[in-house]
């Protein structure tokens, strides 16, 4: 997805109704169909129904959304699973409220009809990235159900050019696409793709997007009225699809086109359908995983990672 789409940076300011009470959401990236329970919402009138006033603001930098909810600076901040384990791990007083996407959609891409028909023809090949650290942790365990390892393959960080290194010739395969856009984009572009999936090849099955507050400030109640307003919203999509694709696309110009219109309709099965639910065993599995890449150190209980803020 990244770097596949107008980056640019807007904010939708949603139920201005009187006496709502009032918090800030900051996306992880500019509005996509990943963010759509959230439009939704807005758009619908959900938040306003839960007595919310949301602003939902679209980052400058994707790196800068959990650093502002661990200084205090909005109420809650579209992240990462994988990212937030790192972060807790580095002290950030962070923790997952809530889901909106609940499968992993990176994948590793290659071309279709390409010299990579499966994972071992990658020995001796190029591999492009984008983020050290979690990614090449992620390439290592891939390669290890193969009887390869990181040795075996040149990593070439390709910044956050996946698809176009890859149909260029520059790598022969790319890790960190996700398969709901970076497919979608090399269709379009008539150079077709494939995925390996990453939770099929030794990675375990993980969030894709979560709902991260500050550990010290967290407002349950809030949290738990938002969280209503996108299982609304996320119901509401995935019983009327080609209807809610009207309503999210209506929200600006930059999303009407071929390839939103494509990832919006690849995207509505991997919502969560129960936002505010916590797979305890998920987290603990994925905290286990990196200590055991030597990503960090030891591992962190769950309750220090993510909980259910609708749990009593």
């Amino acid at each position: 997805m990244k770097g596949t789409l107008m980056a640019a940076a807007f904010a939708v300011v949603a139920g201005a109704a009187s006496g709502s009470d009032k918090m800030t959401l900051i996306l992880d990236w500019f509005i996509n169909p990943d963010h759509g329970p959230i439009v939704v919402a807005d758009e619908l009138g959900y938040f306003e129904k839960f007595g919310l006033e949301v602003e939902i603001i679209a980052p400058a930098d994707p790196s800068d959304p959990p650093k502002l909810v661990a200084a205090g600076k909005a109420d809650l901040a579209v992240s990462y699973q994988p990212q937030l384990h790192l972060q807790v791990h580095e002290g950030l007083p962070l923790i997952r409220v809530g889901t909106l996407i609940a499968t992993p959609l990176n994948c590793l891409l290659v071309l279709d009809d390409g010299p990579v028909q499966s994972i071992a023809d990658l020995k001796g090949r190029k591999l492009g990235y984008s983020v050290a650290g979690v990614e090449e942790v992620l390439v290592e365990a891939i390669l290890a159900q193969h009887g390869l390892t990181v040795d075996d393959v040149e990593l070439i960080n390709v910044n956050w050019a996946l698809s176009p290194s890859l149909m260029s010739g520059q790598v022969d395969a790319v890790i960190g696409a996700y398969r709901n856009f970076e497919l979608n984009q090399m269709k379009i572009e008539e150079v077709p793709g494939r995925c390996f999936y990453i939770e099929e090849e030794g990675v375990p099955s993980h969030d894709e997007l979560i709902y991260v507050a500050n550990t010290d400030s967290l407002d349950a109640d809030l949290i738990t009225r938002f969280l209503a307003a996108t299982e609304l919203a996320t119901q509401f999509i995935v019983n009327h699809p080609k209807e809610s694709w009207q309503v999210f696309s209506s929200t600006a110009k930059e999303l009407q086109d071929q390839l939103n219109e494509m990832a919006w309709f690849d995207t509505i099965p991997r919502f969560a359908l129960r936002p505010a639910a916590l797979d305890h065993g998920r987290y603990s599995r994925f905290e286990t995983f990196l200590n055991e890449a030597g990503l960090v150190q030891g591992t962190i209980e769950v309750e220090r990672l993510a909980i259910d803020v609708t749990a009593k």
